[in-house]
């Protein structure tokens, strides 16, 4: 396509979300509120880890990083949607959404891997208890971050350059509340194909992939469970479980449904509707579920409660 006639675009509109007026300061308050306790909780969590040497595990090492992931995963895009409700003009520059595009798929394409590497931790913890130091061993679990945290940075790179690339010359609104990369390419002036064959592929192998592992990882947790005499035992093997596999449901859930899907005008209507799950209240639930089902978790907050009143 010959583009010596067209402007650049330097700035993108957001369409924002949807909201009779009479509604806007109610819903602000509300994500507002939601997005306090996501930073609140998710912060307690990597300080109650780090200050408890009970906590010191594997287990809670990946949780320390998952609520890092949450507090930024959300970071990148609730501020700008509450600036915007409050605002008339909704607008982002170009390496502004770019960078919004990368971090986006970068911190959830590393959570994704995080849950694959936390579905792992807890089958050795079931199915070799004895030996769970020895196989999670400091080593192997600063691997599996790093590895989580590498491999999510270069997914999202390869989708960030591919769209960096492309001219955008023509309309500029976003018909979303944050620049995630299906409706930015609809704003491209020249052939997408590639691009969205690259996020049906590469997205949907990385996200069918660890999905298939997570499920693996408890379809074999459950013939241990099966092998438990006691019905302690069981209740407590179940409930180390329960709660990841709660926040894993929901991510990997939204996560198809928006990313693996051919793209068409009502789907991202319904990628709109989607993205609030994932981008405002998953990484809020998260600390809350992963709490509210652990007990060493729970103990903890209490000591660290009562020696701050002391």
């Amino acid at each position: 396509m010959i583009l010596q006639n067209y402007t650049l675009v330097t700035d993108f509109v957001l369409v924002g979300l949807v909201i009779q007026d009479n509604f806007v300061e109610i819903i602000f308050s509300c994500f507002f509120l939601i997005y306090i306790i996501n930073l609140a909780a998710n912060f307690s969590i990597m300080v109650i880890a780090m200050l408890d040497v009970k906590l010191h595990t594997p287990m809670y090492f990946f949780l320390w990083n998952l609520a890092l992931l949450d507090i930024c995963y959300s970071s990148v895009v609730v501020p700008k949607m509450l600036t915007d409700l409050m605002s008339q003009k909704k607008t982002i520059s170009f390496y502004g959404c770019m960078l919004q595009v990368h971090f986006f798929h970068f911190l959830g394409s590393t959570e994704v891997l995080f849950f694959s590497a936390m579905s792992y931790d807890r089958y050795v913890a079931i199915a070799h208890p004895l030996r769970y130091s020895t196989i999670m061993s400091p080593n192997v679990c600063l691997c599996l971050a790093s590895c989580s945290w590498v491999i999510g940075f270069l997914h999202s790179l390869l989708h960030t350059i591919m769209t960096v690339r492309l001219p955008f010359c023509g309309p500029n609104t976003i018909k979303h509340f944050f620049c995630d990369i299906k409706p930015v390419l609809e704003l491209a002036c020249a052939n997408t194909s590639l691009n969205l064959k690259l996020i049906i592929r590469v997205t949907g192998t990385l996200v069918v992939t660890t999905s298939i592992l997570t499920i693996l990882s408890y379809i074999c947790i459950s013939r241990f469970l099966i092998k438990i005499k006691t019905s302690d035992g069981r209740k407590r093997a179940l409930s180390t479980c329960s709660a990841h596999l709660c926040v894993v449901s929901l991510q990997y859930g939204t996560a198809i449904f928006t990313y693996i899907r051919p793209s068409t005008k009502d789907s991202l209507d319904q990628d709109r509707n989607v993205a609030l799950l994932f981008t405002v209240f998953t990484p809020a639930l998260n600390p809350i579920i992963y709490t509210l089902r652990n007990k060493d978790m729970k103990n903890a907050m209490k000591k660290l409660f009562i020696r701050s009143y002391n």
